[in-house]
């Protein structure tokens, strides 16, 4: 597999190794996560998910950033601690990545529970003459550490020049960044050099470094952490290791809202509870992934109008593919070959999952066509559902399953419809289907027979 290196600022090879190590920078817990979120977390867990459909042992790292000043003003705001707002928005994180049908990470480490930690790895930054206590804190001397801005592709001269960077007298030079705050508001730890807490960047070397090692394959998040975030993890974490931090640095494009940017102060974000509430799971799975990772991708909802026209397709595919019986058979061989292959091919080289996509849809057209034709037969329907499903569970899509109960329940109101129609009840009949609409059930009528489908029930879509 290829991936676009943020760093050589070209594509590289991920190492064939059998595990491979990610580590992917989370959310500060202040605030409900939103579609912006979603992008780069479901981006990753495609990812993941692929590599391990290939057979690779997958370690994967995501942290929550649970001690920062957003929070701490949030929970003054709300006269509550700090730790009752970042429990909050843990528990929500979860609800709401669960719902987006996201695997879990393999740990989810907390600033907050790897105080000792940072604190050891900011004593040996300080013993390599790399960072120094002054009186508001302890700073990492930009300076010292020569290739600074080699990921932004940012010079330390042409910073300093054009530094807005908020002055403090306390600090060698203006780029220099907190590795440690001093505070007297809570929640605060003792260190060597005085009460305080972290900062925000060293956080994320400590940890990935304590749960990946020195060394590891993919550092990830999105294209907005590239600087200061992820430049100063490099700085801090190059320096104390003396060794390369991670090989490949992937970020993904960040989330517009109709050709805007997103933020709070335009009031243009979308929760993930409200994209989820209104248009479920795969639809935002579908936008998500539907252009290349690290470009910017525009949110609206005539796109996921789009999106939700594609999923009704891939219901019919799921839905013909279970109730497949004709005697007229194509070999499904090439069409399953020719996508798999296309699939496989664009997710190998940089994570295309545009194309990807395509070849899935590809599928999913060829199976809605031979069952139009009467061409798909029981036992070609099973191989070309393997494939189906391989592809699903790599996007992370799933169909809703149905119960026996409503299994049986439908197919004695379909059986009803049959005898009404034979019986020219027409008026009856009607009314079984709409009973059925109801229920989100669609009947697809076939020479000599009825299939049926149950819809996801979008709320938009009403």
């Amino acid at each position: 597999m290829k991936l676009q290196d943020t760093l050589r600022n070209s594509e590289q090879h991920l190492e064939d190794t059998e595990k491979i190590r990610i580590y992917l920078c989370g959310v500060t817990v202040y605030d409900e996560s939103h579609i912006g979120h979603a992008r780069t977390i479901i981006v990753f867990d495609v990812l993941r998910k692929y590599l391990e459909s290939k057979g690779r042992k997958i370690e994967f790292i995501q942290n929550f950033t649970d001690v920062d000043d957003k929070i701490i003003n949030k929970a003054s705001s709300e006269g509550i601690t700090a730790e009752e707002i970042s429990t909050r928005y843990i528990q929500n994180y979860f609800r709401d990545f669960d719902g987006l049908n996201v695997k879990r990470a393999t740990n989810y480490p907390k600033a907050t529970e790897h105080i000792e930690d940072i604190i050891e790895f900011i004593k040996k930054l300080i013993e390599k003459g790399v960072a120094y206590a002054s009186k508001n804190g302890v700073y990492f001397a930009v300076t010292k550490f020569p290739e600074y801005g080699k990921l932004s592709k940012k010079k330390i001269d042409e910073l300093q020049s054009g530094s807005r960077i908020q002055v403090d007298e306390a600090k060698n030079d203006p780029l220099d960044f907190a590795v440690w705050k001093f505070s007297e508001d809570k929640p605060v730890w003792d260190s060597p050099w005085g009460k305080g807490r972290p900062g925000w960047h060293i956080e994320c070397s400590a940890m990935s470094v304590k749960y990946l090692g020195e060394n590891f394959d993919i550092h990830g998040g999105g294209r907005d952490l590239i600087f200061p975030h992820h430049e100063n993890e490099i700085a801090q974490s190059e320096a104390c290791t003396g060794t390369n931090f991670a090989k490949i640095w992937m970020h993904v494009g960040m989330v517009t809202i109709e050709g805007e940017k997103m933020s709070k102060s335009l009031g243009n974000t979308k929760s993930i509870k409200y994209v989820l509430d209104n248009w479920g799971s795969n639809i935002i799975r579908l936008f998500c992934l539907s252009g290349h990772y690290s470009k910017v991708i525009d949110y609206s909802e005539d796109m996921l109008k789009e999106n939700l026209t594609k999923w009704r397709q891939v219901e019919t595919c799921y839905y013909e593919l279970i109730h497949a019986n004709s005697e007229n058979k194509e070999d499904p061989g090439e069409i399953i070959k020719k996508t798999s292959t296309e699939f496989d091919d664009a997710l190998e080289d940089d994570f295309n999952t545009h194309l990807a996509l395509s070849a899935f849809f590809q599928l999913v057209k060829e199976v809605n066509r031979l069952a139009a034709e009467e061409k798909l037969g029981k036992e070609e329907s099973l191989i070309f559902k393997k494939e189906f499903t391989r592809m699903m569970e790599v996007l992370g899509l799933k169909i809703p399953e149905i119960t026996e109960n409503e299994k049986q329940n439908v197919d004695e109101l379909i059986e009803n419809r049959k005898k009404f129609r034979k019986e020219k009840q027409f008026e009856k009949a009607d009314e079984v289907r709409d009973k059925l609409n109801e229920m989100n059930v669609e009947l697809i009528d076939h020479k000599g027979k009825t299939i049926w489908m149950k819809k996801e029930k979008i709320k938009a879509e009403n």
